[in-house]
């Protein structure tokens, strides 16, 4: 396993290499960008998974100490926080972590059949979790797993990134009381 700063420089590389495309684009809040940054490419790459687990974990595991909060489980809103969710789990199981961290999953909207849920994965109400996001740019997705999350009776102990435009997102979500951190930002990854 590479050491963490190997991790972080061999993460940034992968995300400019397969992630980050330049051009005219539409995002999901309906803004312009000259930036659109499909962290899918990395997160579900064979490598990609193993660096986004080992940086995410180590930025979790950090945020938690200076937090003074102790998390039970990672997730987002599927599908951009599932493959990095796994990925986290999967590292602090490796780690050896005490108390392993879990992965879940919000879904869209509550399945119409079955349990109906909206959380699915190791998730119960009264866990203290950490909100997953790939990219945030005004917010609106992670705000909305947050919802989600706290209406089925979890505590948000804080919100992790992997990529932070820079456009607002961060001041949003904390305007809301969640505490963000970022693996990256979109200055950190482009210079």
């Amino acid at each position: 396993m590479p050491s963490l700063a190997e991790a972080q420089q061999s993460l940034r590389a992968l995300l400019l290499k397969k992630s980050v495309m330049r051009g005219d684009f539409t995002l999901a809040s309906g803004a312009k960008s000259d930036l659109y940054v499909d962290c899918r490419l990395t997160t579900l790459d064979a490598e990609g998974g193993c660096l986004v687990g080992q940086v995410m974990h180590a930025v979790l595991v950090d945020a938690a100490k200076q937090l003074g909060v102790s998390p039970v489980g990672v997730g987002g809103l599927t599908m951009g926080a599932d493959p990095i969710s796994l990925a986290i789990a999967m590292s602090s199981f490796m780690a050896g972590d005490a108390q392993p961290i879990h992965a879940f999953c919000v879904r869209k909207e509550a399945k119409s059949h079955g349990r109906k849920k909206l959380v699915e994965g190791n998730f119960k109400a009264g866990d203290s979790v950490v909100v997953i996001d790939d990219v945030i740019t005004t917010g609106g997705s992670t705000l909305k797993a947050i919802e989600a999350i706290e209406a089925e009776g979890g505590k948000v102990a804080l919100v992790l990134v992997l990529l932070d435009r820079e456009e607002g997102g961060r001041a949003n979500i904390e305007a809301k009381g969640y505490k963000v951190f970022s693996a990256f930002t979109r200055s950190s990854i482009l210079n």
